[in-house]
């Protein structure tokens, strides 16, 4: 398998550069989220090319408040979320890409992962419920995998990774016991996955260092800057699509 150069995550800032306009900012996610809504539209009616964004991070990260934002104003017509938790019997019956390919975007359409497949080398892999060697294979499988919906099925794959701090992470998790608006968010088994932190965080530098396909690392400490910065990676690569609304040939 090809590898990248190796990624060092702690190396790279959770937070937003220096000198950032907040309110800028948050002006500038609003316009270029009603874009992306107006490219969406023009996806539906040429309905040849699809998108399936995935996000990607530990609890509390903001994959919820990312979809919100960038996709506020899409209509919700070919626009769609899947969240991947603990898979049921029939799904540990195939294998593990099985339950993926049903739920990945058709032509003209978007589709949202909240988290992924990667949950199949990252979660299973800090808990030693598969080899390394296990996971090797299922990376080169997923790398097999995403090709395959590009070059078939004209699907762009953007991968972000919720580049969040261990400091922003206990601050988020103890909201959801403070605060009673939160407390329907609140899990036990989100402070017992924290205590893997470490582990998760060399499984994610392996899955990012062995991507065929780049992962986007999002700083996601600040909410206004997570919701900047995302929106503007999916606008920028929507902003390439030569996209054509089909015609009615006129008679002569």
């Amino acid at each position: 398998m090809a590898k990248r150069k190796k990624i060092n995550l702690s190396k790279i800032s959770t937070r937003p550069p220096e000198g950032a306009d907040k309110e800028k900012l948050k002006e500038q996610t609003k316009k270029m989220a009603q874009e992306i809504a107006g490219l969406h539209e023009e996806m539906i009616a040429e309905g040849k090319r699809s998108l399936l964004v995935i996000f990607q991070g530990m609890d509390s990260s903001g994959k919820d408040g990312a979809t919100k934002r960038a996709f506020r104003y899409c209509s919700p017509i070919n626009l769609s979320a899947y969240s991947f938790k603990k898979p049921t019997d029939l799904e540990f019956k195939h294998d593990f890409l099985w339950r993926v390919h049903q739920q990945v975007p058709a032509k003209g359409s978007i589709k949202i992962f909240n988290r992924s497949h990667y949950e199949d080398i990252l979660i299973q892999r800090v808990h030693g419920w598969i080899s390394d060697a296990h996971a090797r294979k299922r990376m080169a499988a997923i790398n097999a995998f995403e090709e395959l919906l590009q070059f078939d099925n004209n699907t762009t794959v953007l991968k972000f990774y919720m580049h969040l701090s261990e400091e922003r992470q206990l601050k988020k998790l103890q909201e959801r016991i403070d605060d009673p608006t939160k407390n329907w968010k609140h899990n036990d088994g989100d402070w017992e996955e924290r205590k893997h932190w470490d582990k998760y965080r060399k499984a994610y530098e392996y899955a990012i260092s062995y991507s065929t396909i780049p992962w986007i690392i999002a700083p996601v400490d600040s909410r206004w800057y997570r919701n900047y910065f995302i929106t503007k990676e999916i606008l920028k690569v929507m902003r390439k699509w030569k996209m054509v609304r089909p015609t009615i040939e006129k008679k002569k």
